[in-house]
């Protein structure tokens, strides 16, 4: 009987969990201008938003609070007119889509080797970025992932890269 009732409790988690009932990373926190939410079950940190009048040159931390920082979210960046230049660190392996569309100022940005996906959109409108090395850990460039950055005027794909979204380079 106590197995049954173990076993029972057990699989109700299962399913709350499953359908998203118990949020993992429903609490977002701040650090300077960024503002992330930490994904407990993994104990890893998606960066979901930028003060969007930052300026200048920023490096994005690769851990905060002894969390990893794995992941730019989904229009983390956008709008951030005023990036000059972003250095994504180690240990990051996924640029989200969108995260970093309209930073109409970002010239140049440093993809460390841990990517593995670029997302669709991810530097859709950048519109002053010069040139764009994918580093040999990205696998994936999604749609429309550099479209209409029209300053581009080089890329370097290395030979890792096995899928590239329609458009992806698109108007440049």
């Amino acid at each position: 009987m106590k197995t049954k009732f173990i076993s029972a409790v057990m699989v109700m988690i299962l399913l709350i969990s499953a359908f998203g009932i118990i949020n993992v990373s429903a609490e977002t926190y701040t650090y300077g201008d960024l503002t992330y939410t930490i994904n407990m079950l993994y104990g890893n940190i998606t960066i979901t938003k930028c003060n969007t009048s930052v300026t200048g040159n920023l490096i994005i931390p690769a851990e905060i609070d002894n969390y990893p920082v794995t992941t730019i979210g989904y229009d983390a960046f956008s709008n951030c007119a005023g990036l000059k230049s972003v250095t994504i660190p180690k240990g990051i392996t996924n640029i989200e889509n969108y995260a970093f569309t309209y930073c109409i100022g970002l010239t140049e940005v440093s993809i460390a080797d841990s990517v593995t996906n670029i997302g669709s959109g991810a530097f859709y409108y950048c519109t002053s970025l010069t040139s764009v090395t994918i580093p040999n850990s990205v696998t994936s460039i999604g749609l429309d992932a550099f479209d209409n950055c029209t300053s581009l005027t080089s890329v370097i794909i290395p030979n890792s890269v096995t899928s590239i979204g329609f458009d992806a380079f698109d108007n440049c």
